[in-house]
């Protein structure tokens, strides 16, 4: 049976003693990209003399509350906190309803009939009202359409908030300083890549996705991103966060955040303010596209235990992030999607991968997919058992091309049997990579075919 939502009139009642929430504040948001902000707030807080209670509220439903400092700009010495307290008991109609039982309700039928009295129990079928002359009415749920409560119940909220008993020798509004970490909010970095015609520059644009789930809106804020990897005490129930597809602009937009380096990391400066929504993804521009001096690699890689022996051949654009190359500033972690431009001056998608933070003169290398008309073909030629303790193994990789210009491709190839290896016959020059690892470079000539052997003797202790 499909449930009816019900309106629900509540009557709100007072506080009591204690004070509402102070002057629209200014606020400061330094974001990382690890589900977790840092918000700083400027209020005006109303003190009173003596012990009493002050209500925070507009703070987001994913705040740590241990996290949270307060700081008085003035009278510092004439105001201390007592205690706090996190309330997050909000409303909904499941809890006004647990709240009411054994209390007094009104159910309006769709007739117009009245339901008054008590309520004993309420169920996702029925409600059962105990009437002021103990007569019972059970009424199924579809047959109501609205129900009267005379207050909201004693501990239930409309939004969370930070309860503060105060013990003050002031009177009046004061500044305060407030900081707390709150979940909820990321950020990463897109990229976009146009290739240029003769693959040997990309035109680089950067752009920044603000991501905020953490419950809370902060409008005017003045906005500083981290980039790094910070160390954080595991925490359960995190949920990860979904990005938007950067977009390219022709337009030459002026770098829009001040980068500088920070403790360990890399801090973004937003040079304006921002309003930073809740349930909202802003993209801001990183930096304007920038021409980078690239190449086209063409990889083939079989992996450790020979399991990737098929024909794939990769294809990678590398660039050095450099000021001579055109570029020379630090990349946050983060998507790059590369197109070209086609001959009729179309834009059209060739792939994706993720780079991770890049600083400044490092290399970037950018896995966009599998040649179509280069491939692969491995052989095991020969293995002898020279002794106990060594042996040698003959390889043989096959590369045809079919495009009509020549290529290079990187054969890397792992050596995972031993440490301990030597390359006694080759007909390629080899580059050592790593203790494992040795990679050749080889020519292939249009629509043909070049071979690659080698031999490898291997000692085993």
């Amino acid at each position: 049976m499909k449930r009816k939502f019900v309106s629900l009139i509540i009557i709100m009642m007072g506080v009591g003693n204690a004070l509402a929430v102070g002057a629209q504040p200014d606020v400061a948001l330094t974001v990382y990209n690890q589900d977790l902000a840092l918000v700083k707030e400027v209020r005006s807080l109303e003190f009173k003399p003596g012990i009493f209670d002050y209500r925070f509220s507009e703070v987001p439903s994913r705040i740590d509350p241990t996290s949270v400092h307060f700081k008085p700009r003035q009278s510092i010495d004439k105001i201390s906190i007592l205690e706090q307290n996190y309330q997050y008991d909000l409303v909904s109609p499941d809890k006004i309803f647990d709240k009411y039982l054994d209390h007094q309700i009104t159910a309006i039928g769709k007739n117009g009939q009245l339901y008054e009295g008590t309520l004993l129990s309420r169920s996702g079928e029925s409600v059962v009202v105990q009437g002021k002359d103990g007569s019972l009415s059970v009424v199924r749920t579809e047959e109501l359409t609205d129900y009267k409560f005379d207050k909201l119940p004693d501990g239930l909220l409309t939004r969370p908030t930070l309860v503060w008993k105060f013990d003050s020798a002031v009177k009046g509004p004061i500044d305060c300083e407030v900081s707390y970490l709150t979940n909820g909010m990321n950020w990463h970095s897109e990229y976009v890549a146009v290739v240029a015609e003769d693959d040997k520059s990309l035109e680089l644009s950067g752009w920044v996705s603000i991501e905020n789930n953490s419950g809370g809106s902060f409008k005017n804020a003045r906005v500083k991103l981290i980039a790094g990897d910070i160390h954080r005490v595991p925490a359960k129930g995190i949920e990860g966060a979904y990005g938007m597809n950067a977009f390219r602009s022709e337009a030459k937009v002026a770098p829009q955040f001040e980068e500088k380096a920070f403790f360990e990391y890399h801090l973004y400066t937003l040079q304006r303010r921002a309003d930073i929504l809740s349930n909202e993804i802003k993209q801001i521009t990183l930096f304007p596209a920038s021409e980078v001096k690239a190449r086209k690699v063409y990889t083939y890689d079989r992996g450790y235990g020979r399991r990737g022996d098929g024909t794939k051949v990769k294809v990678s654009l590398e660039f050095k992030n450099g000021q001579a190359e055109g570029l020379g500033t630090p990349l946050p972690k983060g998507t790059i999607r590369v197109y070209k431009v086609d001959s009729d001056k179309s834009l059209e998608y060739v792939g994706e991968d993720e780079i991770d933070h890049t600083p400044k003169d490092e290399m970037v290398r950018v896995y966009v997919g599998d040649a179509f008309d280069i491939i692969g073909e491995p052989k095991a030629a020969d293995f002898k058992e020279i002794s106990s303790s060594v042996s040698e193994e003959s390889y043989e990789v096959k590369l045809r091309n079919h495009k009509k210009e020549k290529v290079e491709v990187v054969v890397v190839e792992k050596l995972w049997k031993s440490t301990d290896w030597e390359i006694i016959k080759s007909n390629f020059d080899f580059h050592k990579k790593d203790a494992n690892t040795i990679e050749f470079t080889i020519p292939v000539s249009p629509d043909g075919e070049t071979i690659l052997t080698y031999t490898v003797r291997y000692k085993r202790f």
